[in-house]
């Protein structure tokens, strides 16, 4: 895949997913920045005629996102904004995003008493869908285990299945065989 290697894990498996339908030019959210690994993956594959919006409620992370942009050179094509990725509606128009990515748990090295939650995760996963044109995709990583992940993996995954499956294909690819509580990719392509 264009010289680039993907790791056997969620954020290889989510990557390799993109990276089959994201060309350059195209315009893609990244609803929870985080420390900016997929804002910037995101970036070198819309290119420098693409765009990237990238969300985040802690500024930690917009600042962290901000700066990994700023090394790499892909500050131009990128937006990063300290916001919620529930109100992503108010930056993009419906039908004209080609692929939102999520990361559900917290910050990587951050607080743990800040993570994303069932009412405004699913929000953000039905805004992102309104999002979406016909083609796009959507990928999630969902991080649980500890106090607050059960909760938000079961409230998703119950309502993943509520997606209309006229209009989405929904996959889950869990890991099964992997110790512990290893994160579950989904992957959900918008059919019409």
């Amino acid at each position: 895949m264009s010289g680039r290697e993907y790791p056997l894990n969620t954020l290889g498996l989510s990557h390799r997913f993109l990276a089959g339908h994201i060309r350059e030019g195209m315009f893609c959210i990244d609803a929870t920045a985080g420390r900016g690994k997929d804002t910037a993956f995101l970036c070198s594959l819309v290119g420098e005629s693409g765009r990237v919006l990238a969300f985040d409620i802690q500024p930690e992370a917009v600042e962290s996102t901000r700066a990994l942009l700023m090394e790499k050179g892909f500050s131009a094509r990128a937006q990063v904004l300290l916001d919620s990725h529930e109100h992503m509606e108010k930056y993009a128009q419906a039908g004209r995003v080609d692929a939102v990515v999520f990361n559900f748990g917290y910050l990587p090295g951050g607080d743990h008493s800040i993570y994303t939650r069932p009412p405004s995760s699913k929000a953000a996963i039905e805004a992102g869908l309104r999002l979406l044109r016909p083609g796009g995709v959507m990928s999630l990583c969902i991080y649980h285990g500890g106090d607050t992940g059960y909760e938000e993996r079961d409230a998703l995954l119950q309502y993943l299945r509520t997606i209309d499956s006229r209009e989405y294909t929904v996959l889950l690819a869990p890991f099964y065989n992997r110790p512990g509580d290893p994160p579950i990719p989904v992957f959900i392509l918008k059919e019409t």
